[in-house]
């Protein structure tokens, strides 16, 4: 597909070619049997990842901002007939429930400059659980291992408080450099995050905006961080946290529960 179209990576919209057949079976296979499935995909690029997915039973709907790849996904649209929907435009202006009707699951090699920001996006939805069963999502390794973390670690912070509290986050596999076309600077990993129950009384802008405030200055001790927060300080006390601890101490349920008593 790449030789028949004369297609290269554009690095302005974040894009690695991922052509190893044997792997892209292993990542279409991590969110489970997807016979008779609806799948989301961001970026697809020439389509290694959606032929695998295609390949598995799912029937995909694959948005794509670069017209380059247009002509090479619609040689997969053609091989592969109704299972295949394809969208030129910005997957940040996406409307998924516009798109689906029925639960979907949303598998992706995405564009590293759009990444997180799309990974809130639909972390943040303010009815939950959402209509997506299962992210399935490539990430550059950093990306990911802050994702999972745990307090206590350097790499815990906002982005894991924004995934954990309502979703299981796990680490499915690494992937290396090499794999790619062309070969990235960085290491990368798929994530796998299913739904859970969101604790009650939480207000989900409530807690973006408790830890975006208290991570902007990680180095900070809490109380100084939350003093310019309305009652960010009486939330401290309440729910017996000693505002002397910096944030990545805290744990997600902690700040579920700062964010309940601000959601008051």
């Amino acid at each position: 597909m790449i030789k028949k179209y004369g297609l290269t990576a554009n690095k302005a919209l974040g894009q690695n070619f991922l052509l190893d057949t044997q792997l892209l079976s292993r990542i279409a296979a991590v969110p489970g049997d997807l016979t008779n499935s609806s799948v989301f995909e961001v970026g697809p690029g020439p389509g290694g990842l959606t032929q695998a997915l295609l390949q598995a039973g799912a029937s995909v709907t694959a948005v794509e901002r670069d017209e380059r790849c247009l002509p090479a996904l619609a040689d997969l649209e053609d091989y592969f007939p109704g299972q295949l929907k394809i969208i030129n435009d910005d997957a940040l202006k996406i409307d998924l429930s516009q798109q689906f009707k029925m639960p979907f699951h949303i598998v992706s090699n995405l564009p590293y400059n759009i990444g997180s920001a799309l990974l809130i996006k639909w972390l943040s939805n303010s009815k939950w659980p959402p209509a997506w069963q299962s992210l399935t999502l490539m990430f550059q390794r950093e990306v990911a291992d802050r994702i999972v973390a745990k307090e206590g670690s350097s790499a815990y912070g906002r982005l894991s408080i924004l995934a954990q509290w309502r979703c299981d986050a796990k680490l499915a596999m690494s992937v290396h450099r090499s794999a790619f076309t062309p070969p990235p600077k960085v290491m990368s990993a798929i994530v796998h995050l299913t739904p859970k129950t969101q604790p009650e009384g939480v207000d989900p802008e409530i807690l973006a905006k408790l830890t975006q405030t208290t991570f902007s200055q990680r180095r900070k001790m809490l109380r100084q961080s939350l003093k310019g927060l309305p009652g960010g300080l009486e939330a401290l006390a309440n729910a017996g946290i000693d505002g002397a601890r910096r944030p990545e101490t805290v744990s997600v349920e902690e700040f579920v529960a700062l964010a309940r008593f601000l959601s008051d």
